[in-house]
């Protein structure tokens, strides 16, 4: 593939009946990207939900976007025609995000990249994918087109038939964007030492972003468990940890480096190995007498749950706990994956509130229309 070292990355368009910025950001294609900046590639980037987006924020005479104090908020949207196997639902649906005459301006601007590479998040929000690779196709006809993320590794198959993608990478290997990449260039580069670890990963190219009211932290990738409902294992199989004192220096580069307050864990077990791991970071905080906020949107194991991390997690300045508990069916309990019991959950929102959390600042997930 003759190289240009221009590249496009792009993050796509949510098409849904609702979507609101919890602390949404791609951070896999953030991680890509800190990984091409540093192999000397120049990124060219559309973040397609960015809520800052200067065209976007005029359409709406705003300044700056509406969001809360911990920088959540919602999207600006369009409402667009309901897929026709949708067609019965009774609500307004509707495309999130920049419009699409902002992003064609947006494509116009760049210079022609070698290569775009986009990722998908939710399997279902591949409406999105499929709308961002046709007007790319359009601006550069002939650009191959790279489809990564959890839409493209959960639905091959049908990204492979409708996305429109050149490129599907089914997993999160950056060996096999390289090889993409770099197939036809002389002076391949070595990229192996990507594959031996999350310590040899850079930071995610948060500075592709002119203004972050909040940063994506990951400590750890993969799950233990085996649930019904999740797709966590089959995304990343494989558990591994960052070096939590790595995880404490990243939170404070980005502190002082951009002035970010607010740190959101997106681990999927963040608990697991805790005294390994997420309680050196805490006390690394507490030590370091950062004033920061960390969340935990994507739900924590309640069974890790005891006094003392609870204690730490408050001194540390945990502001937003998610609790995983799907179901108060025992037998649902049991068959879907066994993570979680009712005496379980009740012990952990005691720790919690004895350690002097809010009930305000704690929520727990429930799966709505779980069959049995």
């Amino acid at each position: 593939m003759k190289r240009n070292n221009n590249l496009l990355l792009v993050n796509p368009w949510i098409y849904d009946f609702t979507a609101y910025d919890f602390w949404s950001k791609p951070l896999g294609l953030l991680y890509v990207a800190g990984i091409l900046i540093e192999q000397g590639y120049k990124i060219s980037y559309i973040d397609c939900m960015d809520r800052y987006n200067r065209d976007v924020l005029k359409l709406q005479n705003r300044e700056f976007p509406k969001k809360d104090e911990f920088g959540r908020g919602p999207f600006y949207k369009e409402e667009v025609k309901k897929p026709e196997v949708l067609k019965n639902i009774p609500r307004r649906f509707s495309r999130y995000g920049i419009t699409e005459d902002v992003f064609i301006d947006e494509l116009t601007k760049i210079p022609s990249p070698q290569v775009v590479l986009i990722t998908s998040i939710m399997s279902y929000w591949y409406p999105g994918v499929c709308r961002v690779i046709e007007l790319i196709k359009e601006v550069f006809p002939g650009i191959p087109i790279i489809l990564g993320g959890v839409y493209a590794a959960l639905c091959f198959e049908h990204a492979f038939i409708f996305s429109g993608a050149d490129y599907i990478i089914k997993g999160n290997s950056i060996r096999d964007l390289i090889k993409i990449l770099e197939q036809d260039a002389r002076n391949k580069k070595d990229y192996s030492k990507y594959e031996k670890g999350l310590d040899n990963l850079p930071y995610p190219a948060w500075g592709l972003y002119s203004n972050l009211d909040y940063i994506c932290i990951l400590s750890s990738r993969g799950c233990p468990y085996r649930c019904s409902y999740c797709a966590s294992f089959r995304i990343n199989p494989k558990l591994e940890f960052r070096n939590p004192i790595d995880v404490v220096k990243e939170i404070e580069y980005w502190h002082r480096e951009r002035e970010i307050k607010d740190f959101v864990f997106y681990d999927d077990a963040l608990l697991i190995n805790s005294e390994d791991n997420f309680l050196i970071i805490l006390e690394g905080l507490i030590n370091k007498k950062l004033a920061v906020r960390l969340h935990t949107p994507n739900g924590i194991h309640v069974r890790m749950i005891n006094e003392k991390i609870a204690l730490k997690m408050y001194q540390a300045g945990v502001e937003t706990i998610r609790l995983g508990f799907e179901t108060v069916d025992p037998r649902l309990q049991s068959e879907t994956g066994g993570k979680v019991t009712n005496l379980e959950f009740k012990k952990a929102v005691d720790y919690l509130l004895k350690a002097r959390f809010k009930t305000s600042q704690i929520g727990a997930y429930l799966l709505i229309g779980l069959p049995g």
